[in-house]
This record gives C-alpha cells, structure tokens and sequence, in this order.
C-alpha cells in the first residue's frame, strides 16, 4: 500500500478517535443525568427519564443517524456538520445504555448509607454528591468500559454520512487496490488495538478509583456485565 493510501487510512482513525471521544464525553453526561433522575423521588421525573432511556435504548442507533443528519435539520432549513451529527446521535443513543448503569450502581449501594446520610441531616443532593455517587461511580467502570468498546464499533455507522472515519476511509482504499482482505485486515487490527487501548485506560481508572474507596479490582469478579446494545443497528 502506497504512502497515499496509508495518509488516507491514518485520517480516518483520526475522525474515528475524534468522534469517540466526543460521542463518549455526551454519553458520558447523558449517562449521569438520566441515570440520576430515574432514582428521583418524583414519579414524573422518573418516568420521563425512563421513556427517554425506552425510545433512544429501542430505536436503532444507524436509523438515529439517519434522523439526526438527513431529515431533521433539512426540515429546519439548517444543516448538521457530520461530526457533530454523529456525535449527537451516537451520545444520545449509548447514553440511554449508560443511564441504566448508573441507576443500577446507584441502586446497589448500601440502603445503611443513605441512611446514614439522612440521620446527618445531609440534603438529597449532598447525599447523592458526598455518599453515593463516590461509592457507586468505580462499580459503573467495568460495564462503561464495556459500553465505550461498543461506541467505538458504533462510529462505523457514521460512514453512511460520507464522513471520513476508518471505516470509510478503508473502504476507499479498499476500492483503489481491490485487495479485500489486505485493507480489512488492516482495518480489523487498528480497531482492535484502539479498544484494547481503551480497556487498558479503564482498567487502571477502575483501580484508582477504587483504591480512593478503599477498595482494590478482585479478579474473579474482574469480567464486567455485558452491556446489549440492539445486534442490528
């Protein structure tokens, strides 16, 4: 492969690395805030946080894009960069799979130190800011960790938009040399490293966090909940 072709295929994993972490920033923000309305006490806060987790966690993360960038700011007389489209739609919809982690780390917290919060007189929000969240944010790691390996596989769909990730780029130079297996193999490889990379990154901020609590990563529990994101995108 020419020095061209190579050019092409390392702007690509740019656009790629781009789009991760801006789409896992917004995920990452959506994750927390739905995650913590849906432990409310209101009943309509939490069901309005729950149906926003039911429509982007049920609706196809490939047909968003399409929403996002060809039908609703044309029908508004504007138009999305492809970045941000595709940040948008990719951080709302795995934002919706992260709020159900982080309702159910909030949930396995110790009733005794909510409690606790409650008998020292400490408001909802302090509660939530000095009790639960220190405890409950190193056992959302593993299965973020699992989530943001699924983002970087979901940032090939932005391809449908002519966008110049990795996976588009590949394809083009796959094009150019009609070598099939040479490029996707290449392509599979640059994918990999990327996520074992990011696992590497989790791994150790699920250990420093969790020494902060006084707690250390047991082995045998190592293996995070899968996270289902829909097969069929």
């Amino acid at each position: 492969m020419t020095s061209g072709l190579w050019e092409l295929v390392l702007k690509g994993v740019w656009v790629t690395i781009q789009l991760l972490v801006c789409s896992a920033l917004l995920a990452t923000a959506v994750s927390f805030v739905v995650g913590v309305l849906r432990t409310h006490r209101l009943w309509i806060v939490r069901f309005l946080a729950g149906f926003y987790t039911e429509v982007f966690r049920g609706t196809s993360a490939l047909v968003m894009i399409f929403w996002v960038f060809f039908v609703l700011p044309p029908a508004f007389g504007w138009q999305l960069v492809p970045l941000w489209a595709g940040t948008l739609a990719l951080g709302l919809t795995y934002g919706a799979y992260g709020s159900e982690i982080v309702r159910g780390a909030l949930g396995a917290v110790d009733p005794a130190q909510k409690e606790g919060g409650i008998a020292l007189s400490f408001t909802p929000w302090q509660r939530m800011r000095l009790i639960l969240l220190p405890q409950a944010v190193p056992e959302m790691i593993p299965p973020f960790s699992n989530l943001l390996i699924e983002l970087l596989k979901g940032t090939a769909l932005v391809s449908i938009m002519g966008m110049g990730d990795l996976a588009f780029s590949g394809n083009l130079v796959r094009l150019a040399l009609q070598e099939s297996a040479e490029i996707y193999t290449y392509i599979l490889l640059i994918y990999f490293v990327i996520a074992f990379l990011l696992t590497r990154v989790m791994r150790g901020l699920e250990k420093k966090l969790k020494a902060g609590v006084g707690k250390k990563p047991d082995s045998k529990t190592r293996a995070p909940e899968p996270v289902v994101v829909e097969a069929v995108r």
